[in-house]
């Protein structure tokens, strides 16, 4: 054990001296496994940091919650038309299932109206994304107000003109005023501002960006535009499972409701689609798997030149330190000494040339991170990844050779050194 630590020790030495003595291949060497560890991990890095926003984001919508919409969430190429003509979910649906269903927690409803221009004094914003709601559409999605409240049930049961308004539409509006109980124009109508939501996060893909959006009551709704057509408005039923209630056994529950309530016969097809937020979750698997897939590859071809090189240079340092290796051998060392000394040296190498690479898709995740307001990460599974990648690239380059080092005739390797 004793001689094997001393040749590591010495293993380690050795490599450190042939990086000084030879900078110019050294650093040609080391350039490729830094280039094919950077290549490997910086795309593996990119991807899990795009993968964990776009999933943390979509976890915002809930893994227990059915949207009865009349597109489903997935490929749609095949049967395009028959989707187009079906109905859009109504309000009464909502309130069907509101009333039979039993497995429901939460029931929730509401619109999309449209893009409209809203005013206050001399200030004006346009396009503003108008969306009539449920009484409960802000418990079902768990809406985080900057300031005020959700409509009270007196509001809503009267159709009050009441109106809360997204972070960017309040901010252009009313810039450093205090919008609360100020009256807004939205279609001609006076509106009074009871609450501001929260300013959306920095997510990807955020389900949740009510920024640009005006809420109204779904009573109040009615009055702006002609809902009973609702065929040429998004709509959407949102049904939160009660806990412990699996999601297939209440997806079974609202699919026998809203059929019975369509009166559609035993035969034919849904005219409406169950969606829940593992459709899209497995697209996205799939997604990332190729992007991963993708970046290996990338680093694979970049970390082959990078091998070569490595064992070029630990076939150029047999070369050198021939006789070195035939007085060792003359003196009793090991075949596996000899064996193991290029092949520490060779992982060494390539640890460097690693280490370097990390740094390098350390730095430029921070750098990027500041420069596009989006977080990047090194973290340290990918780490791992990295240093045992550099460490099979040290003993594929450094075997052959340390292979034909171990392999010398001691009296043939001292008279070719001399």
């Amino acid at each position: 054990m004793r001689i094997i630590l001393r040749t590591i020790r010495e293993s380690i030495a050795q490599a450190f001296g042939q990086l000084r003595a030879n900078k110019l291949r050294s650093f040609l060497s080391l350039l490729g496994i830094s280039i094919g560890i950077f290549c490997i991990i910086g795309v593996l890095s990119a991807v899990d940091s795009l993968e964990d926003n776009v999933r943390g984001s979509l976890e915002k919508l809930g893994n227990d919650i059915i949207y009865v919409k009349k597109w489903p969430w997935a490929d749609l190429s095949d049967s395009w038309w028959d989707y187009l003509k079906r109905p859009n979910p109504g309000h009464s649906d909502y309130e069907v299932i509101k009333e039979k269903s039993r497995y429901a927690s939460l029931t929730a409803f509401h619109v999309v109206i449209g893009f409209k221009t809203l005013k206050y004094k001399s200030n004006s914003v346009e396009n503003a994304v108008l969306i009539g709601c449920s009484d409960n559409f802000s418990e079902m999605f768990k809406i985080e107000y900057d300031q005020g409240r959700y409509f009270s049930p007196v509001e809503y049961h009267y159709g009050s003109p009441k109106a809360i308004l997204g972070y960017k539409v309040m901010e252009e509006l009313f810039g450093s005023l205090d919008p609360i109980g100020k009256t807004i124009k939205l279609s001609g109508r006076n509106y009074e501002v009871i609450g501001v939501i929260e300013k959306a996060g920095k997510d990807l893909l955020n389900p949740l960006d009510f920024d640009e959006c005006i809420l109204v009551s779904y009573p109040n709704a009615r009055t702006l535009a002609n809902l009973k057509a609702n065929q040429i408005f998004d709509t959407s039923v949102t049904v939160k499972a009660a806990s412990g209630v699996p999601l297939d056994q209440l997806k079974d529950e609202v699919k026998g409701i809203v059929r019975s309530h369509h009166r559609l016969r035993p035969r034919e097809a849904d005219d409406f689609s169950l969606n829940e937020l593992s459709m899209i979750s497995s697209f996205f698997d799939s997604f990332f798997n190729i992007l991963n897939l993708l970046g290996i590859v990338i680093g694979a071809f970049a970390m082959l030149v990078g091998g070569v090189s490595v064992a070029n240079i630990m076939f150029v340092s047999v070369k050198e330190r021939t006789n070195i290796i035939g007085v060792k051998k003359a003196l009793g060392a090991k075949r596996y000494i000899i064996l193991m000394e290029f092949l520490i040296e060779s992982i060494m190498l390539c640890i460097i040339g690693g280490l370097i690479g990390l740094l390098l898709v350390h730095f430029i995740t921070k750098i990027l991170t500041a420069a596009i307001d989006f977080d990047l990460y090194l973290d340290a599974g990918n780490i791992i990844l990295g240093l045992v990648c550099s460490i099979s690239i040290g003993v594929i380059a450094g075997f052959i050779p340390a292979v034909q080092a171990s392999k010398l005739d001691p009296v043939v390797a001292m008279r070719q050194g001399s």
